[in-house]
């Protein structure tokens, strides 16, 4: 199928852009974003999204990059994935977000999708919500009030639905530095570059031979990206031993609600998150274990 004919405008500023949200809003149009297209450009071409006017922000200066902050890095939000998953500052400071944005669907989508477009879709299998939750990010948005900031675990509130509201653009994400952590993205499809059926993105600190400090985000067992509380408290003071992990990691699917469909039901999910978190936290502290 082809899309419904609709109005083009490549806007060269946050405030142009910001002009014509506000004027199609208050015309009664119905206006839709474009990043980089690999979510928005398919739902159009089968009709499940009808705009009639579509604003491109492939043109809007600033919105683009990576910037060391001192304690914490800048990501503006039509940053590419191959751009996150290479970055240097992003490796240093943030390995888990590099890690995650490798496995994103194919070098074709990694070079043309964005990272903000991607977290705006907020699409709960997507493999970007979970690591910037993790690791405590906060999301810029902005609009003709000004700038706000919202903290990862406000900013996903439902299947498709975030904190962005009509009018608004999200600009950039302020990802706190973990230099020195180790991390890890671990993540169960059928078949290459497949959405993830399950995936766990783990951040640790260790100290002293134990670990100090986990963050662990899921993917896909909710219809938000949901931290794994139980097994973050689990694994503090957790001795770097196989069964102590595993031991930790057998709580990952606790408090998860996911959805049975046919890549599996709830039960088989909440089996994977364990298996996921085991293997993520084992790859993260230089553990290889096996991968049963």
């Amino acid at each position: 199928m082809i899309p419904s004919a609709f109005d083009y405008a490549a806007p060269t500023t946050v405030e142009e852009a910001l002009s014509l949200l506000a004027g199609a809003d208050a015309s009664g149009d119905d206006v839709k974003l474009l990043a980089g297209g690999q979510s928005l450009i398919p739902v159009m071409k089968l009709r499940m999204a009808d705009p009639s006017l579509v604003v491109d922000l492939g043109r809007v200066a600033g919105l683009s990059g990576i910037t060391d902050d001192g304690g914490s890095l800048t990501i503006g939000a039509m940053t590419p994935h191959h751009t996150v998953a290479t970055d240097s500052l992003v490796m240093a400071h943030a390995p888990l977000l590099a890690q995650a944005a490798q496995t994103v669907a194919d070098p074709q989508v990694r070079h043309r999708g964005t990272i903000g477009g991607a977290l705006v879709h907020a699409d709960p299998a997507g493999d970007m919500p979970a690591p910037v939750l993790a690791l405590d990010a906060t999301f810029n948005i902005t609009g003709t009030n000004g700038t706000r900031s919202v903290a990862a675990a406000d900013f996903f509130q439902g299947y498709f639905t975030t904190a962005v509201e009509e009018g608004e653009i999200l600009t950039s994400i302020t990802v706190p530095k973990y230099t020195g952590w180790g991390s890890h993205y671990e993540k169960f499809t059928r078949v290459a570059q497949q959405w993830s059926i399950v995936a766990v993105a783990a951040a640790i600190r260790v100290e002293g031979g134990t670990i100090a400090e986990a963050r662990l985000g899921l993917t896909n067992m909710s219809s938000v990206p949901l931290r794994a509380a139980s097994t973050e408290a689990a694994l503090a003071g957790c001795e770097l031993r196989e069964d102590a992990i595993a031991a930790a990691c057998a709580h990952a699917a606790d408090g998860t609600e996911p959805a049975s469909d046919l890549n599996g039901d709830a039960a088989y999910r909440r089996h994977l998150a364990t298996v996921m978190a085991r293997r993520a936290v084992l790859a993260a502290v230089g553990l290889h274990g096996l991968k049963g």
